[in-house]
């Protein structure tokens, strides 16, 4: 496994035997869209996300396993953040925007994740302890190439690139019912196949990301961003968005960088998340 560096966010794991979270801590005023393309999310306020709504600004991005269970993950980093007054101002105090997106594996049948584990996920981010890539966190209990009788592992990835003055990173969980395709075209396996049972097929699924940019950008400008994810799944999965997956990006703008090219932006954004795909089951 490597450690990345993020920008100037806080990334945190918890790792159990089957299962993880993985919880992304932007700094405030980071602006926020997102996009699901895939039949089957899970995910936890991300209508919020959509341009139109009143609220541009994050607090958090909740990445875990455990499916719509999963999502419970995000209740215990609501109340850490809470604690440190953290969140969108109203007459009774802040109320922390927590977005989360969960990922399909086995501890669904034992013991998905829930606030405790959301809530250490977050103080391993905020204590500054070190954010590693592989079958750790969010990637824990991943595996990839579904739609075929074998599979192999997924896991969680990483990958950077620039824009300009800008930089663009994405961190993303892939459990994916397609396999992972390399930038040769040719699939990509984490590790030895494993036989899945028949009536598991297109059931276990989904590939969640998060993209992140120093750049100053709208919550429209964000959700393009997202977009550009989106096509960054599928140069780096086949097949990708399927009616079995729930996969989700999320784009968050921190704004330290001014006059970036939107176009250029995307652009990049596409490169880099193949490449954190990619990452997710050769941990490079």
């Amino acid at each position: 496994m490597i450690t990345p560096q993020l920008m100037s966010a806080f990334g945190g794991h918890w790792t159990g035997a089957d299962t993880g979270v993985t919880v992304i801590l932007p700094p405030p005023g980071t602006v926020a869209s997102g996009e699901v393309r895939g039949g089957a999310p899970a995910t936890r306020d991300f209508a919020l996300l959509e341009p139109g709504r009143l609220v541009e600004r994050v607090d958090a991005v909740v990445l875990s396993g455990g499916s719509a269970f999963g999502l419970a993950a995000g209740d215990g980093v609501m109340r850490l953040l809470a604690e440190q007054g953290k969140g969108f101002a109203t007459p009774f105090g802040p109320v922390p925007i927590v977005v989360g997106m969960s990922v399909f594996d086995e501890s669904i049948a034992t013991r998905p994740p829930g606030a405790d584990e959301g809530r250490a996920a977050a103080l391993a981010a905020l204590t500054g302890q070190p954010f590693r890539v592989g079958t750790v966190g969010a990637g824990t209990g991943a595996r990839s190439g579904r739609w075929r009788p074998v599979s192999s592992p997924g896991g969680l990835g990483h990958a950077s690139g620039r824009a300009g003055a800008a930089r663009v990173e994405a961190i993303a969980v892939v459990n994916a019912w397609g396999d992972v395709i390399g930038a040769d075209g040719r699939p990509v396996f984490g590790g030895a196949p494993v036989t899945e049972p028949a009536v598991q097929l297109g059931m276990r699924n989904t590939t969640i990301a998060v993209v992140l940019t120093d750049a100053r950008l709208s919550k429209l400008d964000c959700h393009l961003l997202a977009q550009s994810g989106h096509t960054g799944f599928a140069r780096a999965l086949h097949p990708a968005h399927s009616r079995y997956d729930g996969d989700a990006v999320v784009a968050l703008a921190t704004g330290e960088v001014d006059d970036t090219d939107l176009d250029l932006l995307r652009a990049v954004t596409t490169e880099v998340m193949a490449a954190a795909i990619r990452s997710a089951v050769t941990h490079d």
